[in-house]
């Protein structure tokens, strides 16, 4: 279900965990996103909840939750709020694209999705890619990816 096309991250991230690299910065252990609708204010809320562990298997549970004006931004929102603590370097990065595409095979809502989302800093613009049958899913996939390329980045330029 993978194509790397336009998500050069996701693929670099692949071909560099074959080899045992990159270091794994924090450990998702686990996701929730409520949409509530409130018709008093015309719009429905969102909120996501997250655990994440930094460093991965060890290190400290952060429990977090954030709101955002979708499923998808209410999770980014939540994950990056998680994680800012630890690495504060992830408030330069933001979520530029987004993009949903339903992949052959399984027909209508059973299908599954790959998301491509393109995210950039001060320096860079990387495309990561998650693919699901759950489309909220297959965008953590991403977002996790996305987070972790930018991390990754960070680092091996400081070694340069």
């Amino acid at each position: 279900g993978y194509q790397f096309e336009a998500a050069e991250a996701s693929l670099e991230l692949l071909m560099y965990r074959l080899i045992g690299e990159p270091k794994q910065y924090f450990d998702l252990l686990g996701y929730r996103v409520f949409d509530m609708q409130a018709p008093e204010e015309g719009h429905p809320t969102v909120e996501a909840t997250v655990m994440v562990r930094v460093p991965p298997g060890v290190g400290e549970v952060e429990h977090t939750a954030a709101s955002g004006n979708g499923p998808v931004n209410a999770l980014d929102n939540a994950i990056r709020k998680a994680l800012e603590r630890f690495y504060p370097q992830l408030k330069e990065m933001v979520l530029e694209d987004y993009k949903v595409r339903v992949l052959p095979g399984s027909p209508g809502t059973g299908a599954m999705v790959r998301v491509l989302i393109f995210s950039r800093d001060q320096n860079d613009r990387w495309g990561t890619v998650g693919v699901s049958q759950d489309i909220l899913e297959a965008s953590c996939r991403a977002l996790v990816d996305s987070l972790t390329y930018k991390l990754f980045k960070d680092r091996h330029k400081k070694k340069a």
